[in-house]
């Protein structure tokens, strides 16, 4: 078993632009959007707030995941986060 994989979901607001991605450290990952480190999606779009994520034990069955959702409607991705955030708080610090 290798160490903890995470499928993350970002928004730039409540029911904003999401992103999708998949990360083997999650604070770090999050922390490098939230500070535009790369050109992209996140920074063209401002998606800064993490608002869902899932732990996986396995990169790839996280990667199988991610895909999954990437290709799920809007509804269902907002559903998601409502099941887990209904709040829509940004759960980046619960995890620093």
């Amino acid at each position: 078993m290798g160490q903890p994989s995470f499928v993350y979901m970002l928004a730039s607001g409540r029911y904003g632009t999401l992103y999708i991605g998949v990360t083997s450290d999650l604070i770090r990952r999050v922390w490098e959007h939230r500070e535009e480190f790369a050109d992209g999606f996140t920074k063209t779009y401002g998606v800064k707030q993490l608002v869902w994520y899932e732990v996986h034990t396995d990169i790839v069955e996280a990667i199988r995941r991610e895909k999954q959702i990437k290709h799920w409607n809007r509804e269902w991705k907002l559903r998601l986060v409502h099941a887990l955030n209904p709040q829509w708080r940004d759960l980046y610090f619960d995890l620093i």
